[in-house]
């Protein structure tokens, strides 16, 4: 699926907007956004295909805590503690995370091996269905950067603020 127009240089004008994105995250109507939220998450999906990307594998890890562990682990027919020291690091937060980026789990063409038992938090990426993009600004103007559907949406939210 080949990117719509408004995603061309996407990331290059991730980096102009990114004042603009930030002011919308911190001071724009809320009640407004949150509305349209799912209408513009669907519209970004029907238009960019994480298959394409994979921009959040490769660069990022998620957090794997307790019950993705567990589940995975479990899946994979490995011991707990054999999963976390084959696969897993604790970060300077004291989460875990994995050892080596891409993710050890990103397959042949942008496939994650482990998709029914991925992380909650790769479950839940890109979170532009979610108020999380605007409870964790910081959070959300670092997704903009790797995934072309938090810039799309982020887009389509300063777009209908700026028509009233």
């Amino acid at each position: 699926m080949a990117n719509p127009p408004e995603l061309d240089h996407w990331q290059k004008k991730t980096e102009e907007h990114r004042r603009d994105h930030q002011r919308l995250l911190e001071r724009g109507d809320r009640k407004k956004m949150l509305a349209h939220l799912p209408d513009f998450h669907a519209e970004a999906f029907s238009k960019i295909s994480c298959l394409d990307c994979a921009g959040c594998c490769s660069g990022y890890s998620p957090r794997f805590k307790t019950p993705d562990i567990k589940r995975i682990s479990k899946h994979l027919r490995m011991k707990e503690g054999a999963f976390i020291e084959k696969f897993l690091r604790l970060d300077e937060e004291g989460d875990y995370v994995v050892q080596s980026l891409p993710c050890p789990f990103l397959g042949e063409g942008n496939a994650c091996s482990i998709y029914e038992e991925r992380p909650s938090d790769c479950r839940r990426f890109p979170y532009t269905d979610e108020d999380v993009f605007f409870k964790r600004p910081a959070i959300t103007l670092k997704n903009a950067a790797f995934c072309p559907a938090v810039y799309y949406v982020l887009e389509k939210m300063r777009t209908l603020l700026q028509k009233g």
